[in-house]
């Protein structure tokens, strides 16, 4: 099975999933992670797993990337996000899984979902969701990642293999 991974990721918690996620699909088969801003412009893989962080209450888009850089001192952020790499992408010309996940404060729990905006998007598209959109967890906006998360990203990993298996 070959698997594109694409995450957004500002404080390094969305990668690290990312990295988890990939880790145990590489037993599997083939798998490239890359940042949005380097994603290929078109996906060839069986499997399709996008990862951002939750910014007010979706995905993050040019402004809300711009606001935390200013207001909580992240990083310089790239211009092209996952939401944009998402609205650039052709229809795929075959049947190609998909599954979706975002990273998001612990507490105070907040509503909304970048894996389900990110999903929306790609099903519209024409791809085709294997498992629910998933979060993982992070304390506060700039991180960690909640205990325990990495590895709960592994064990969903393994549940996209076997639902693309079947």
């Amino acid at each position: 099975m070959r698997t594109l991974i694409v995450v957004e990721s500002v404080w390094g918690n969305t990668q690290q999933i990312g990295a988890a996620i990939a880790a145990r699909l590489a037993t599997t088969g083939d798998v490239d992670l890359v940042a949005a801003a380097d994603a290929p412009g078109e996906v060839d893989a069986d499997l399709l797993v996008v990862g951002a962080p939750t910014h007010a209450f979706g995905l993050p888009s040019a402004k809300t990337r711009a606001g935390a850089v200013q207001q909580q001192g992240a990083p310089a952020q790239p211009d092209q996000g996952l939401r944009e790499w998402i609205a650039a992408l052709p229809r795929p010309t075959r049947s190609i899984a998909v599954a979706t996940f975002d990273t998001k404060v612990d507490k105070p729990r907040l509503p909304g979902s970048a894996a389900k905006k990110a999903m929306k998007r790609l099903i519209a598209l024409g791809y085709l969701p294997v498992e629910r959109p998933e979060t993982f967890r992070v304390h506060g906006y700039t991180g960690p990642l909640v205990d325990g998360e990495t590895d709960r990203a592994g064990a969903w990993a393994e549940q996209l293999v076997r639902a693309v298996a079947t």
